[in-house]
This record gives structure tokens, C-alpha cells and sequence, in this order.
């Protein structure tokens, strides 16, 4: 059962985001890639930052074992 299903299926919008350091409404919108400790699996991440403190926001989309580039 996927998160989604927990909620209330895929009929609900997302809240807007906002920044919990300053409470501000306008990110702008980074891709990222971590490699792991060993380096055999790269993490993608979409960063988000905020406009106005400049906080940074990590998001966790996916990793794969394959995925080298």
C-alpha cells in the first residue's frame, strides 16, 4: 500500500510549499546527485530553494545501482 493510498488516493492536491525558516512562497528549483559512501548507487535529489533566506530543501526522487551518470 503506497502513501498515497494512506491519504486519500491521488484526488487530493499539495499543500504549497513554504519555507520553515522564513515562511516565504517562491523557490527556485535545483537537480542534484549524491554518490554513495562507496560510490555504487547516486542519489537524485531536487533541491528547492528559497528566494529569500536561501534555505535549501532536499527532495529524495530515486536511486538506482546502475546509474552512473
Amino acid at each position: 500500500m503506497s502513501i498515497q493510498d494512506r491519504v486519500g488516493g491521488q484526488g487530493r492536491e499539495r499543500p504549497p510549499l513554504r519555507c520553515p525558516l522564513c515562511g516565504c512562497m517562491e523557490f527556485q528549483r535545483e537537480q542534484s546527485r549524491q554518490d554513495s559512501r562507496w560510490g555504487f548507487t547516486s542519489h537524485r535529489m531536487t533541491l528547492m530553494i528559497c528566494q529569500q533566506c536561501r534555505f535549501v530543501l532536499s527532495f529524495y526522487d530515486r536511486h538506482s545501482i546502475f546509474d552512473f551518470d
